[in-house]
């Protein structure tokens, strides 16, 4: 990934009023939406689908769009501002755990259990020291 990106992004978006709650439209990312049975949730899910977003034009090395001006949205709706903070986003991003299937023999799954082993602690531990070899 290039430097090329920004740490901040302020982008507008139509909020919305449902039946069962809210949606947020992103029209700068194709209606990308957003949906929340509250406002709270629907703000914070907006912020999270943003970064999101971002966050996959960043690895597909696409450009950001330039948000639309204020003014040419203003007669579809209520308008809001959600900002997109990426440092926390990409951190997140890079931190995320995925999930791995691994198979062990019986009899030392059932010893680890009774040793109160965590599995995803070791295999973590073991991968790194290895790693770092």
């Amino acid at each position: 990934m290039t430097t090329k990106y920004k740490n901040n992004y302020l982008f507008p978006a139509i909020l919305k009023n449902k039946l069962r709650g809210y949606s947020v439209v992103f029209p700068d990312f194709n209606n990308l939406e957003a949906q929340g049975k509250t406002q709270e949730e629907v703000f914070k899910n907006a912020k999270e689908t943003l970064c999101n977003c971002i966050l996959e034009y960043e690895e597909e090395n696409k450009e950001i769009p330039t948000p639309t001006n204020l003014a040419k949205l203003q007669d579809q709706g209520c308008i809001i501002l959600i900002e997109a903070f990426m440092p926390s986003a990409r951190l997140a991003n890079q931190n995320k755990a995925v999930s791995k299937t691994v198979t062990l023999p019986a009899w030392m799954n059932a010893k680890a259990l009774e040793n109160n082993i965590n599995f995803s602690q070791l295999l973590q531990a073991a991968i790194k020291e290895e790693l770092e070899n």
